[in-house]
């Protein structure tokens, strides 16, 4: 088998997940052919991240002329199937989030995906996210390119499933992968009941390296948030919440590791609560600098409003480190109360503040045997190559099953 992944942007600062799933495929024997739309322009701080974008062809990077010649070519080559695919894709820009235009676009790019598939002799596609690189691998496919399946992550796909066409994709997928127990429930939502066996479950992992670096939790009073700085993620209300702890005296430090269109409001509202000594914005940072930042805080702090079950609560338990999260999506399914950590109510400045408080001041031996619990847990439900193997196994099945029904054609 000949895989080819498909991705929106790659690779990411926020999306090392799926860089771990492709060199822990490529592990156990997989040769894997990286696709993207984009990002081969972009700064990537990471270095196993500029192996990655010198590994990955980039369709937008040819420009409007690479992707109207492509289209030509398969227009001559399977008229037929080339119109199926078209009207598809005009069928996908009905009541849809984004214009006709650009679903035009994303068939243009599915037909020069197709040619580089062909190349390479890819056997599968599989995409990430349900949104764009679902529906160019969807095309693909419908011009007689590869099998694919597709993974969703959330929270984009729960909001918008009906423009997104979530339904359509599914259907037309070999089978979808979903992160966790949540997701799959968001899916089943969407598709009819006799289809729900398509939808697997492969959590995100994390590579053995990774959670073998531990260190015991720090004396002080640092607590860290990760992640983009956008209304999703609840920042404002962290803000809040951290303004209602300076308002009791209690000394801390909160550290928001990342970068976002909401910067300048969270910036704004510091200023005005008064807390510039309290709150450090780091901007971008590579992987080994959130590591960093996780291992010299008590624990990390989500005070998100939408999620899918995010990486870096992974990755801040596989570090032995307690966790401070809002219970929604599928964190419920990882962190327990009390045992891995706090959580609390999304949307409630006060039981924010009352949740970093208690982690704030409860002892060492606290936080050690949290973070000693936090990481055990990592270990039974997140390992990468575990994972992994699960997904390899529904791809073996799903060529086994094509190939059995071609033999029984063919006899």
């Amino acid at each position: 088998m000949k895989i080819a992944y498909l991705i929106n942007q790659y690779p990411k600062v926020s999306h090392t997940f799926i860089r771990r799933e492709i060199m822990a495929l490529e592990r156990l024997g997989f040769p894997i052919t990286r696709l993207a739309v984009r990002g081969w322009s972009e700064v990537a701080p990471d270095l196993e991240d500029q192996a990655e974008q010198a590994k990955t062809r980039y369709l937008l990077q040819g420009g409007a002329l690479a992707l109207v010649w492509a289209s030509v070519q398969t227009l001559f080559s399977a008229p037929g199937r080339w119109l199926s695919a078209l009207a598809l894709a005009l069928q996908m820009s009905r009541r849809a989030d984004r214009p006709w235009p650009i679903h035009l676009i994303y068939f243009a790019e599915a037909c020069l995906a197709l040619r580089w598939l062909r190349e390479v002799k890819a056997t599968h596609l599989h995409a990430h996210f349900g949104t764009n690189a679902a529906e160019v691998a969807m095309l693909v496919n419908a011009m007689g390119g590869p099998l694919y399946s597709f993974t969703v992550h959330g929270p984009d796909e729960f909001d918008k499933p009906e423009s997104l066409h979530l339904r359509e994709k599914i259907g037309r997928a070999s089978f979808v992968i979903a992160i966790t127990f949540y997701c799959r429930s968001q899916l089943y939502r969407w598709m009819d009941a006799s289809q729900w066996g398509k939808v697997k479950l492969v959590r995100c992992g994390l590579e053995r390296a990774f959670h073998e670096i531990t260190a015991p939790p720090p004396t002080g009073h640092r607590l860290v948030c990760v992640g983009r700085l956008s209304g999703a993620k609840g920042h404002l209300l962290l803000i809040e919440a951290a303004g209602l702890l300076a308002a009791q005296g209690l000394d801390f430090e909160l550290v928001l590791a990342g970068d976002g269109e909401q910067r300048p409001l969270i910036e704004a509202r510091v200023a005005e609560l008064g807390l510039q000594k309290n709150v450090r914005i780091t901007g971008w940072i590579t992987s080994t600098q959130v590591r960093d930042e996780i291992i010299g805080a008590r624990a990390l702090v989500l005070s998100s409003f939408a999620e899918g079950l995010p990486i870096v609560l992974i990755e801040a338990m596989a570090l032995n480190r307690p966790v401070v999260t809002t219970w929604i999506a599928g964190i419920p399914e990882l962190v327990r109360h009390g045992e891995h950590g706090w959580m609390f109510p999304p949307g409630n400045a006060q039981a924010c503040a009352d949740a970093m408080s208690a982690c704030l001041t409860c002892s060492h031996e606290v936080l050690a045997r949290m973070g000693e619990a936090a990481h055990s847990r990592m270990l039974e439900r997140h390992s990468i190559d575990i994972e992994a193997t699960k997904l390899a196994g529904y791809f073996r099945d799903t060529h086994k099953t094509v190939s059995d029904r071609r033999q029984a054609v063919s006899g």
